[in-house]
């Protein structure tokens, strides 16, 4: 995947999905694979996005965004995407952000979006007006219903809220990825050493406790457990992150990059009264994990 900026200008036609897409869930994936079937009639897959922690409203509502923009765009199986902040463009009209950003940087022969795709200063122009700019500068608009039952951001965030991860499944998961960076090391005094994940400001936590997961490391991928929290036990104030320990693994993977896939919620995060009540509870927590992974 190639990443341009508004100053750069794409040599060959393509087919733009269009949309924030915090979450690539089923229905952004939806409108994405649309866009991609263009590339049997010669045009290169792309989307347009903003960056993720740009954006602070929604439909007039603050956004607690699901992804960060490096997390989203990972998830992204596109040939070219532009995803400025949204300040660079809010206040262009519709039809200068199509001339300017879709025509002149994105090459546009193919528009597709979900039908209620908004665009322009103020979300002032929607389907119908994409249509007719479509019309004005040559190239097709392709909309996608998405229909009352389809999967919705607003529902991914809920159940992540309740730590409902495995209800999810089996058309949309929740991941985390990033590069590995060493933390305090506070795992490996208790012989659980762990690789950690902060969360951004704005961005939802899903609930705070302990999960079954998977760990994806390179071409390799390995049974694991996360706590997403404060670590209450430990003393100091800090911000919401996941740790996450592999199971039997042992090597340094500072400097990698790691995807954490979460599949179940094991039990919310707890407040120990010591160090060593904290160790035998993550033990038992892997031993669970462990026997879920023979069964």
């Amino acid at each position: 995947m190639t990443e341009i900026t508004l100053n750069d200008k794409i040599q060959e036609k393509t087919a733009v999905a269009l949309g924030l897409f915090d979450g690539v869930h089923e229905g952004h994936r939806l409108v994405i694979k649309n866009a991609q079937v263009f590339s049997l009639y010669g045009y290169s897959s792309a989307v347009f996005t903003f960056r993720t922690e740009s954006m602070k409203f929604k439909h007039g509502k603050p956004l607690e965004y699901i992804y960060t923009n490096e997390q989203k765009l990972h998830k992204l199986d596109v040939k070219y995407v532009l995803s400025p902040d949204f300040s660079t463009v809010k206040d262009m009209d519709g039809e200068t952000f199509v001339k300017n950003v879709l025509v002149n940087v994105m090459n546009v022969s193919v528009a597709v979006c979900g039908e209620n795709f908004r665009f322009g200063k103020n979300a002032s122009c929607g389907t119908e007006e994409l249509k007719v700019f479509g019309e004005k500068y040559g190239f097709e608009v392709k909309i996608i219903p998405l229909g009352f039952n389809r999967f919705s951001s607003e529902k991914y965030r809920e159940l992540l809220r309740c730590g409902k991860v495995n209800e999810l499944y089996p058309h949309n998961t929740y991941s985390l990825y990033g590069e590995i960076v060493k933390g305090n090391q506070i795992g490996r005094t208790i012989d659980f050493p762990t690789i950690n994940q902060l969360y951004a400001g704005g961005q939802l936590v899903p609930k705070f406790g302990v999960y079954r997961t998977w760990t994806f490391i390179g071409e390799k991928y390995y049974p694991s457990i996360t706590n997403v929290g404060v670590k209450p036990t430990i003393k100091g104030i800090r911000n919401p992150l996941a740790e996450t320990h592999i199971i039997d693994f042992k090597g340094d993977l500072y400097g990698r990059y790691a995807e954490v896939q979460f599949l179940d919620f094991i039990r919310p995060e707890m407040k120990f009264n010591s160090v060593d009540e904290l160790k035998f509870q993550i033990k038992s927590d892997v031993e669970k994990v462990r026997k879920q992974l023979i069964n």
